[in-house]
């Protein structure tokens, strides 16, 4: 069945939010579609829902593979009054307000693997993208993209996939209402509005009580080099702390593999 804008804004009942959501059967992607409306100067709180992206993107330049009837791909505009540098902390927002909405709906609460994955069982079952437009005087918008997979079978996912992807229905062992669970991941992102820049702290708290990254071998891969090493802690505008054996070293950026979790072991 496809996604019920009625049934989205149903849940949301008397929201601010409620009057931006968008629901559109397939779209290329909902933050390519955000961002251009963002451009021409849509007002915060803008949701973009889509059944089904026919290019869904993902972090460092992947695709998100988004078939109809069966994931959540959201999009949503904020207009934060700051500097980028003050956003540092975003994606990991994101993802601590968005382990509390998943679990409120489904009773999984899953964990988050650095920097942007939902995990469940071992296993991706959300990622997010957060893009950021700049101006001169500092951030002229936010685009949060989610997307969740909710009722995949594991025979549906391409064989290549199998051993990195899931849903939330193979990690709970029942359907789940997308309806349901995007409203309340509208409500969660929402409420960053007002905590982005003035909770930072204990935002950050609650991404590291459910990162499953931390105390764990890593690998990190820049470039050409792969190193291996333990992830000691999360700092609080959300870089990695490695300790490669001789101290924690800072890792901003680039490709951390956890042992035991999508095929390193």
């Amino acid at each position: 069945m496809r996604l019920q804008k009625t049934a989205i804004c149903k849940a949301l009942g008397d929201h601010p939010w409620s009057s931006l959501v968008q629901v559109y059967d397939e779209v290329d992607s909902t933050n390519t579609m955000l961002k251009a409306m963002a451009s021409e100067g849509a007002p915060e709180g803008t949701v973009i829902l889509a059944d089904s992206q026919s290019a869904g993107r993902g972090r460092m330049g992947r695709s998100f593979l988004s078939p109809e009837g069966q994931g959540i791909y959201l999009s949503a505009l904020l207009r934060p009054k700051c500097q980028p540098q003050e956003l540092m902390h975003l994606t990991c927002a994101v993802a601590a307000v968005l382990c509390g909405a998943v679990e409120k709906i489904t009773g999984l609460r899953p964990g988050i693997k650095w920097i942007n994955d939902l995990v469940a069982g071992g296993h991706k079952v959300a990622g997010i993208l957060t893009e950021l437009s700049l101006s001169a005087s500092g951030v002229d918008y936010a685009v949060i993209g989610v997307g969740i997979n909710c009722n995949q079978k594991p025979e549906e996912f391409p064989e290549e996939l199998r051993s990195i992807a899931g849903s939330l229905a193979m990690a709970g062992g029942k359907q789940v209402s997308r309806e349901a669970l995007a409203a309340e991941c509208i409500r969660a992102i929402s409420t960053l509005q007002g905590t982005l820049m003035t909770d930072r702290l204990a935002l950050m708290e609650r991404y590291r009580r459910d990162c499953v990254t931390l105390g764990k071998r890593v690998l990190v891969q820049k470039g050409e080099e792969t190193r291996e090493g333990t992830a000691v802690n999360i700092d609080d505008w959300g870089a990695l702390l490695v300790d490669f054996g001789n101290g924690p070293e800072t890792v901003l950026a680039g490709e951390v593999s956890v042992r035991g979790m999508y095929g390193y072991l």
